[in-house]
């Protein structure tokens, strides 16, 4: 077997950390050389993380302070950064410049204009990196987060939103002016917080909007519906925290362009037929969370309202998988020509 690459997961002790974690030990073409955390730094990762003791891959492997230096001298090729909005970049550029390969799955590197940024997260102390980076979906820019030293990952809710939309617009069977999203997602979602909205006592037999109008991922589900269709896109979009761990479920509205039908729909959608992990469930089919968490796979469904001219789609996905830490492997697979589905392929 050929060398295996050695990867860094910075910041590594909250929930997309621990799933990483939890993939890339079973990764057969990974070594897992660093894994960073101010909070943990010296613990081992049994001791973090009792789950992986008897991991052979990294029983002897302890957190470490999130210094440059120190990452490089471990030999890393890629280093995942799985950690907050407004931190990663500290910590891309200097990366890059010794040569690591970046994955970020912040939210710092996924918008192509800066002052959409600023407008939705606010100043950006490395914007020269906007114009390099790619936005991680695989499905979509492939070729380009092949050729990349540094991709976007994109957020939960806008992967379960646009891999269903983007080929439809792109085909022009529905109006964009018309969009409408609600989506719910599981608790992991926010992070490991002290906030007691995300408390389990607040959670629990409870199901709750937020966010609206204005959720931070509107601008990245706007910039990549735009390009798709070719012209200026806005959307209507209010998530929930549902009382789950983790899964999202998408459910869009849209109306129909004249002349549209099931048959166009399911053509369109058949652009996913050699993806890995885009499963289309077909019409009349409603995507369930329970059949995608802890997988990288998101399921797509969708009926049409005749009495209304409306298109509803159906969406499922694992926040922490295709959402965030199995879809960022995802294109570190595609970066170092290895199978797509390398380390991913758990049901």
């Amino acid at each position: 077997m050929s060398e295996k690459i050695k990867i860094a997961i910075i910041g590594a002790s909250g929930y997309t950390g621990q799933e990483l974690l939890r993939l890339l030990i079973m990764h057969p073409a990974v070594e897992i050389a660093a894994i960073t955390s101010r909070k943990e730094a010296g613990n081992s990762v049994d001791s973090v993380f009792p789950r992986f003791r008897g991991a052979r891959s990294v029983d002897q492997l302890e957190f470490m302070e999130p210094d440059i230096d120190s990452i490089v001298a471990t030999g890393a090729k890629a280093a995942f950064l799985a950690l907050p909005h407004g931190v990663a970049y500290e910590f891309a550029g200097p990366l890059l410049s010794r040569g690591i390969r970046v994955i970020d799955l912040s939210a710092d590197f996924r918008l192509n204009d800066l002052a959409v940024y600023e407008d939705f997260y606010g100043d950006h102390s490395a914007p020269e990196l906007l114009s390099e980076s790619v936005f991680g979906l695989p499905e979509i820019h492939g070729d380009a987060i092949r050729d990349t030293n540094l991709v976007a990952s994109p957020g939960c809710y806008p992967t379960s939103i646009l891999l269903p939309l983007i080929p439809l617009l792109k085909n022009k069977l529905v109006d964009p002016t018309t969009i409408n999203i609600s989506s719910l997602s599981g608790s992991s979602g926010a992070g490991k917080t002290s906030n007691t909205a995300f408390s389990f006592v607040e959670v629990n037999e409870s199901l709750r909007a937020y966010g609206a109008p204005k959720h931070r991922h509107v601008s990245e589900i706007e910039q990549e519906l735009s390009l798709a269709f070719g012209e200026t896109v806005k959307i209507s979009f209010v998530p929930h925290l549902m009382p789950v761990n983790q899964g999202i479920v998408t459910t869009t509205f849209v109306n129909l362009e004249s002349g549209t039908d099931s048959a166009a729909i399911a053509d369109a959608l058949s652009c996913y037929d050699s993806s890995a992990f885009v499963r289309v469930l077909g019409e009349g089919v409603f995507a369930d969370s329970k059949n995608v968490t802890r997988t990288n796979f998101i399921d797509i469904g969708w009926v049409i309202d005749t009495r209304t001219n409306r298109l509803i789609l159906s969406s499922a996905e694992d926040n922490l998988g295709k959402g965030a830490g199995g879809q960022a492997i995802q294109s570190f697979n595609l970066m170092f020509g290895l199978a797509e589905m390398a380390g991913l392929e758990n049901f």
